[in-house]
């Protein structure tokens, strides 16, 4: 079962870490990602790092869109839920159905748009 993040050690990933992690997966950068999906500290990124990320894996590795979209969906969910955490978050809500799946996490529902429309009292 994956860890919770220490309250002390926030991390960002640079650009380049990803990709060596996602092209490299024995080296140190994967070990690096590979603690971030464990949750072994709280992973923050940006919306211009996934931009950067998946910019990179198309252009100078020839990822085809799936798997780039994979992989940035990955970045993004544990990014999502790591900022809910950290920020004390009520609800997080998403379109995407894999993470709502969880329902959860560490407490936190996860709801669609819907779903907070209708909490709001909106048709």
């Amino acid at each position: 079962m994956p860890t919770a993040p220490s309250a002390k050690l926030r991390v960002v990933l640079d650009t380049n870490l990803y990709i060596s992690a996602f092209t490299h997966p024995r080296g140190p950068a994967f070990q690096v990602w590979k603690t971030a999906r464990e949750r072994r500290y709280l992973l923050l990124v940006s919306p211009a790092i996934i931009r950067e990320v998946a910019a990179v894996l198309r252009e100078q590795f020839a990822w085809e869109e799936e798997q780039v979209a994979r992989r940035v969906k990955l970045v993004a969910k544990l990014a999502v839920l790591e900022c809910a955490v950290a920020g004390k978050a009520d609800l997080v809500v998403s379109g995407d159905q894999h993470l709502r799946r969880l329902k959860i996490f560490q407490g936190i529902p996860i709801v669609s748009p819907r779903d907070l429309l209708r909490t709001l009292g909106m048709p």
